[in-house]
């Protein structure tokens, strides 16, 4: 088997890796979902002690691509998959970590009110988040530029939400409406899920270089 075959199926293997790891990140947000929507307790403990499997794909991922990148060299589009991949690897393990975050802090307050008009925009977000994750890691698996474009567009719908809590929770202060830990605790979680849509837009810039070569908007940092 030649050397390039070779080369592209550690290609291939590195792609189904990040796409693993997406997966699993994006199973555990989906398990945070339901478990806030159902009020399950039991479901959302289990969340809170799978950073390590997280890290541990990080790790191999990363490892990995410093391997092709030393041994192969890889120029023009294979290189920039590869580069590519060590930069979304921190972003997906970045929203396991916010996966976490967001089950303690509702642990902490007990459950919450679905029907409420603050705690439905907080649902509303938590399905937005949902699908740019899943998207984003999706374009930069199947190497696709209009999807990832989608995921960078669609952001402004999470963050309009956003502004929607931080403007509902002024007005729940002003009226008493909601004790001030409520508020702040509603804040925290619709910061984290913010948080959530803003990886998922990294990983789909990252996914826009991979396939253009552009830098504009791909974080170097």
């Amino acid at each position: 088997m030649s050397p390039r075959v070779l080369f592209e199926q550690d290609l291939e293997t590195l792609k189904n890796k990040v796409s693993e790891m997406g997966e699993h990140a994006e199973i555990s947000y989906d398990r945070m979902a339901y478990g806030i929507r159902e009020n399950k307790e039991d479901i959302l403990k289990t969340l809170l002690n799978t950073d390590h499997t997280m890290v541990d794909m990080q790790r191999s991922i990363e490892a990995m691509c410093l391997s092709l990148l030393t041994r192969q060299q890889p120029v023009a589009r294979d290189m920039r998959l590869v580069s590519a991949a060590l930069k979304v690897v921190p972003d997906i393990e970045r929203i396991g970590d916010h996966v976490a975050d967001i089950v303690e802090l509702y642990l902490r307050m007990g459950n919450m009110n679905p029907e409420g008009k603050q705690e439905h925009l907080l649902l509303e977000m938590m399905e937005e988040a949902k699908e740019m994750i899943h998207n984003s890691v999706e374009a930069f698996v199947e190497g696709d530029e209009a999807n990832a474009r989608k995921v960078v567009e669609h952001d402004d719908v999470v963050d309009d939400l956003f502004n929607e809590v931080k403007t509902g929770m002024m007005q729940a202060i002003r009226e008493q409406s909601l004790d001030a830990d409520r508020v702040v605790d509603y804040l925290m979680m619709a910061k984290y899920l913010e948080k959530v849509g803003d990886h998922a837009v990294n990983i789909a810039e990252w996914a826009i270089f991979r396939m253009t070569g552009d830098m504009e908007g791909a974080r170097l940092y």
